[in-house]
């Protein structure tokens, strides 16, 4: 199940308050600005920042080449 596209439009970063990229099929949300995974646990994401995860740099380049490829679009427009 994907989460509800009127949540993804308010869906924010807690800590840089910007969009994020979800990533429906890995259950995930993340922030390309700070490297940050942010999971999504039975249809609720987990939009705590120290639950977050951090992501190194080749983690990082996959996860914006497989949203440019799949055309992922932030959550919303900043």
């Amino acid at each position: 199940m994907t989460l509800d596209a009127r949540l993804l439009e308010i869906l924010a970063c807690p800590e840089d308050k910007g969009p994020l990229l979800y990533f429906a099929d890995e259950a995930a949300l993340y922030n390309p600005r700070l490297h940050r995974r942010y999971v999504v646990r039975d249809d609720i994401p987990i939009m705590l920042v120290e639950e977050a995860e951090a992501v190194d740099d080749a983690e990082h380049a996959r996860l914006v080449a497989k949203a440019e490829a799949e055309g992922i679009a932030f959550t919303f427009e900043s």
